[in-house]
C-alpha cells in the first residue's frame, strides 16, 4: 500500500510542479510563430501622407486626420495586449483571460493568445490565420486538447477579423487586396480577398472621423463543440487617446447580434487594450 500512496503523491506532486513551471506548448509554438514573422527585414520607413488618402472613402480620409496619423511612420505589424477580459463562454461561464495579438500588414494574417484558468487548471487558447487558414485551438492543463476548430467557416472569421482591425494598424487599411466603398458620410464598407476567400463589412464613424464600429454577415459562430450559429458579428472601437503622438482606442469590444440579443462576448467589462507598433 506504502508503494502505491508514494506513487500517488509523486504524481500529484509532478503535475503540480509541470503546471506551476512557465513552460508551456502552446506559449511556445506561438512565440516561435511570432518570431519567425518578424524575423523577416523590414522595408526602409515610410511615412503616411495625403497621397495614400486619395480615393479613399471621406470617412476613411477623415478618419487618418482625426488620428493623427499623417506624416507618422507606417507600421509592418501591430502587438495589441488586454489583461483581465471578460470572456463570455456560456451563458453560465464568464472566465477572465489575458489576450495578445499580432496582426501582419503586408499579408492578412493573424496570430492570438489566451491565457486563463479554469477552476484552478491553466487554460490557452491560440487563434491563428496563417497561409489563408484559420485555427483556433484550446488547450487545458497544457497538454490537454478541449477543441481545434478548423475549416471554410474558421478561414472567412479569421480573415473578416483581420479585416476588422485593420484601421487600428491603419498602413493595412491600405494594402491592395483591401478595397473600399463608400456607403454616406458616416460609413464606408470594406472588402478583401485572399486565397479565393472573400469577406465584407462596414465601418462607421463619427462626423469628426472617429471609428466606432465595424459590422459583418460573414463571420459564423463556432461553439467548443464545432457547432455553427449564423449572426452578425460587430467590432467595437470606444474611447480614444493618446499614445506616441496618435489617437487610438482604448477599448475594444466584440459582439454577436443573435436573433434573442446582442452578446459581447470579448471585453464586457472594458479593459483597455495597449497597443504597439513596428
Amino acid at each position: 500500500m506504502w508503494i502505491t500512496a508514494t506513487i500517488i503523491v509523486s504524481l500529484v506532486l509532478a503535475i503540480v510542479i509541470f503546471l506551476s513551471i512557465p513552460f508551456s506548448p502552446v506559449k511556445s509554438g506561438f512565440n516561435n510563430i511570432v518570431d519567425k514573422k518578424i524575423e523577416i527585414p523590414a522595408k526602409e520607413t515610410e511615412l503616411f501622407t495625403e497621397t495614400d488618402l486619395k480615393g479613399l472613402p471621406e470617412p476613411l480620409q477623415r478618419y487618418f486626420r482625426y488620428c493623427r496619423y499623417l506624416g507618422t511612420p507606417k507600421m509592418t505589424y501591430m502587438v495589441a495586449s488586454f489583461n483581465n477580459v471578460n470572456f463570455y463562454m456560456s451563458e453560465s461561464k464568464i472566465i477572465k483571460i489575458n489576450y495578445q495579438q499580432f496582426n501582419l500588414v503586408e499579408r492578412p494574417e493573424r496570430f492570438a493568445l489566451i491565457t486563463s484558468s479554469i477552476m484552478g487548471i491553466p487554460f490557452e487558447g491560440l487563434d491563428l490565420f496563417k497561409n489563408g487558414k484559420g485555427s483556433m485551438k484550446g488547450v487545458l492543463a497544457k497538454i490537454i486538447p478541449l477543441f481545434n476548430q478548423q475549416g471554410v467557416s474558421m478561414d472567412r472569421a479569421c480573415l473578416v477579423t483581420w479585416l476588422a482591425e485593420c484601421l487600428i494598424v491603419p498602413s493595412a487599411a491600405l494594402q491592395e487586396f483591401v478595397k473600399w466603398e463608400t456607403i454616406d458620410d458616416t460609413k464606408a464598407k470594406a472588402v478583401i480577398e485572399w486565397d479565393g476567400i472573400n469577406v465584407s463589412g462596414i465601418f462607421t464613424f463619427r462626423e469628426n472621423g472617429e471609428l466606432l464600429s465595424f459590422r459583418t454577415s460573414d463571420r459564423t459562430a463556432i461553439d467548443m463543440n464545432g457547432k455553427e450559429t449564423k449572426a452578425d458579428w460587430s467590432a467595437y472601437f470606444l474611447g480614444y487617446h493618446e499614445v506616441n503622438e496618435v489617437l487610438q482606442p482604448k477599448v475594444l469590444q466584440s459582439v454577436w447580434h443573435y436573433q434573442d440579443g446582442d452578446c459581447i462576448y470579448f471585453n464586457q467589462n472594458e479593459r483597455e487594450v495597449s497597443i504597439r507598433y513596428q
